[in-house]
């Protein structure tokens, strides 16, 4: 499949050879809706902690003596039907991660790049990088390409300018190619991938 090549003063730079098992695949919803769901699921903390009866700071005195109330027994007011009381299986820390064959996330990837590039909102760039390092440059060189909300993704090493540049910028990520995902990929409307991005995931699916 081929693709126009473009720089970042919105000039053509030629075009590049796509491969169609990465980016001409009939994407698959499941595949990359549970590659999304591992991912967020994954990352979160965990750190969720309820007190229950046996943590909670409360006297261990019986509240009144076990007969002649005419009121039901109780012991303690740590049980959780009193006020203050601990709380009945609460949520406790854990791993909120489940699994995915690597397989099956590495397939994902390719139907994420491959909607992408089906909807239109693949971008080849030459090359990412600034002179500069100055956001206000780098932002009028978006708005000309009519990048507004936009993942780029570099190769294994960034253009330490261009960091600098984007870093102040919303809605737009920068990636190096080892940390393209699939989630990342659909929150953003626009892919820019440069030309070194292109030939890295053509080594690494090949």
């Amino acid at each position: 499949m081929q693709t126009p090549v473009t720089t970042l003063d919105a000039g053509s730079a030629g075009t590049v050879e796509l491969a169609d098992a990465i980016f001409n695949l009939e994407p698959r919803p499941d595949l990359i809706q549970r590659t999304v769901r591992w991912q967020l699921l994954k990352r979160m903390a965990g750190t969720h902690h309820a007190q229950d009866r046996s943590e909670v700071t409360v006297t261990g005195k019986k509240m009144y003596k076990q007969k002649g109330t005419g009121g039901a027994r109780h012991g303690d007011k740590s049980v959780p039907q009193w006020r203050g009381g601990g709380k009945a299986f609460g949520p406790k820390p854990r791993s909120h991660a489940v699994g995915l064959p690597k397989k099956v996330r590495a397939l994902a990837l390719r139907h994420a790049l491959s909607a992408k590039a089906r909807a239109g909102e693949i971008i080849v760039l030459e090359k990412a990088a600034s002179t500069d390092g100055k956001t206000k440059g780098l932002k009028a060189q978006l708005a000309a390409l009519g990048l507004t909300n936009a993942l780029f993704i570099d190769g294994s090493e960034l253009d330490t300018g261009f960091v600098q540049a984007m870093r102040n910028i919303p809605n737009v990520d920068l990636l190096p190619i080892q940390g393209i995902n699939v989630y990342d990929i659909l929150r953003r409307q626009k892919l820019v991938l440069t030309k070194a991005a292109v030939a890295a995931l053509e080594e690494r699916f090949k």
